[in-house]
């Protein structure tokens, strides 16, 4: 064998470990669902658990409030507890009574009230400081998906399991929330307007093509649509939306009546054919949504899933995971400009290294795009798309 003929077969059989989205018509899907401290669990192992389906609570404790009682009193510290009328321990409602004083047969009144509603936790009759622990806060946790509940976190949630269609976003803002699939779009490289955006789709989750526009995404919030599913956004229209600049570390958190899930990148990138044809499969459907993205230690995508449960049984067969890696009819989605957002497979992963526009020698990849343009770039500007 001749050492040309050695470089093609190891190209032939090369493959390169590369991060990617998930676009899966099946497949098991796990939440945890936990409380941010201990508290009760509400569901059993086994039971059934829909969208808003409680699972378990809690009370964040309350503020603390310092109430400097002595000098409110006009009384040394230590006489302070003879004129409580409330005990350590007792709930008290704001501008109620706490401490009463009188002297001089009743010609000198003073009176300590509740500057809030709350818990009086301790008094310190050194330094006369009384400590008032405002109501505590209840906190719950929903399921987020349908499905059945897996395991039990003692006193702190549980783990949520169902059989699902699933996807991966590049981008998102907003938190969870659920509804149903709806397409407003015929193909993946139409635009969401304005025109398309009604008041009968108030709380359903809509599937645009390649770009949502500002005006649509105003409508859409006027109208109570629950969440976007698009190719593309513009960052401008983000930050105008929000009325700030964005980072984009971590979303999900923002203030905004509505969750998107952004799935090529910045700017009119028209949706992957993969996602738009799975998503219009599910049309009609009751799915999750949530926007959060976080890109640093511990990845976070924005994703959509659509319970199994909720579709026509024998609709889709299993799918097995994509393993191994990047190999030649991998398909992956360029992540780099001069061809950010380009779809297409993988026709061959060459051994040696390249020199590269900067001067720095990398291992590169040929990719074919969707549009008949073979193109190639750098193995780190591209990501799998995981079918």
């Amino acid at each position: 064998m001749t050492k040309e003929e050695s470089v093609d077969q190891n190209a032939e059989e090369a493959h390169a470990y590369t991060p990617g989205l998930k676009v899966k018509r099946r497949i098991i899907v796990e939440k945890t669902r936990r409380l941010p401290i201990q508290g009760e669990v509400l569901i059993e192992r086994g039971a059934k658990a829909d969208f808003e389906t409680i699972v378990a609570k809690t009370e964040i404790p309350g503020d603390p409030m310092i109430i400097r009682a002595d000098d409110l009193m006009g009384l040394p510290a230590s006489d302070v507890p003879t004129f409580l009328v409330k005990k350590i321990g007792d709930e008290v409602e704001e501008d109620e009574v706490i401490a009463r004083y009188s002297a001089f047969w009743g010609l000198m009144k003073k009176e300590l009230r509740a500057p809030e509603k709350g818990t009086i936790e301790s008094y310190s009759d050194t330094t006369g400081h009384m400590i008032l622990r405002s109501a505590p806060i209840p906190v719950v946790v929903n399921a987020y998906i349908q499905g059945q509940v897996d395991a039990i976190i003692p006193k702190e949630g549980v783990v949520i399991k169902t059989e699902a269609a699933y996807l991966q976003g590049i981008f998102g803002i907003g938190g969870e929330r659920h509804g149903v699939l709806h397409m407003v779009v015929d193909s993946p490289d139409e635009t969401l307007t304005e025109d398309k955006i009604t008041p009968e789709q108030k709380g359903m989750i809509l599937v645009g093509g390649n770009l949502a526009t500002y005006e649509a995404l105003m409508r859409a919030i006027e109208y109570g649509v629950k969440g976007i599913v698009v190719g593309g956004i513009k960052g401008r229209d983000i930050s105008k939306l929000l009325g700030y600049e964005i980072g984009v570390a971590i979303t999900g958190e923002e203030s905004i009546d509505l969750t998107l899930v952004v799935t090529e990148g910045f700017g009119e990138m028209t949706m992957s054919h993969r996602t738009f044809n799975l998503l219009k499969e599910c049309e009609g459907k009751q799915a999750a949504i949530n926007g959060t993205t976080q890109i640093r230690a511990g990845v976070l995508r924005p994703e959509v899933i659509i319970p199994y449960d909720q579709r026509e049984s024998g609709s889709f067969t299993d799918e097995p995971e994509l393993s191994g890696g990047m190999r030649p009819g991998t398909p992956v989605r360029i992540i780099a400009d001069p061809y950010f957002g380009g779809i297409g497979t993988v026709t061959n992963l060459p051994v040696q290294l390249q020199v590269v526009e900067t001067g720095s020698k990398v291992r590169v990849v040929d990719v074919m795009l969707d549009g008949g343009e073979e193109v190639t770039v750098p193995r780190a500007n591209v990501e799998i798309i995981e079918e």
